[in-house]
């Protein structure tokens, strides 16, 4: 099947974001987080939600401010949830996000554990628990699982409060 211009101009979005995660993982945070505010520029506050998902998602992660990156991680997930309301189950931008949401989750729970909010970090860990679900189990699901399963001891009943103070891992009989 041939690509129309539309999917094209797609694809070599979500390459040029992948071109500068590359970066970012490379260890050059500051740099990335340039290239991908230019990005966001380009797409704009009305790209397509795909775009604004994605980008706002590894934008977070080049912040260095929990603030900040709380407000793209929150900038992620409105993208997402545009492009699964309402639209067909097959659509494969869709898809593709619904396989983001357990991370979109645990990322917002990891978010508010940085800033203290106990109660918002189970809230979207819980969230990011039921999405999982639905992942394989290959080694980006089994990753993301053992991600929750970290946050989720570190949120246990010894967990931070509303004040962020971490205790010992409490003893399970």
């Amino acid at each position: 099947m041939a690509k129309g211009p539309e999917q094209t101009a797609s694809d070599a979005v979500m390459s040029r974001i992948g071109q500068v995660v590359i970066l970012q993982h490379a260890g050059d945070r500051e740099e990335a987080r340039d290239r991908f505010l230019a990005l966001w520029a380009e797409i704009g506050e009305d790209g397509d939600p795909l775009h604004r998902c994605t980008l706002a998602h590894y934008l977070a992660d080049a912040q260095d401010d929990p603030a900040d990156e709380l407000a793209w991680d929150l900038r992620a997930l409105t993208a997402a949830e545009e492009l699964t309301d309402g639209r067909p189950a097959e659509h494969e931008s869709a898809l593709a996000v619904r396989a983001l949401y357990p991370s979109l989750h645990l990322n917002l729970a990891a978010d508010y554990v940085k800033l203290g909010r106990g109660g918002a970090a189970r809230t979207h860990l819980h969230r990011a628990r039921t999405a999982a679900a639905t992942l394989a189990h290959d080694s980006y699901g089994d990753g993301v699982r053992a991600a929750i399963t970290r946050l989720e001891l570190r949120l246990g009943e010894d967990g931070p409060g509303e004040t962020g103070w971490w205790g010992p891992p409490r003893q399970r009989p």
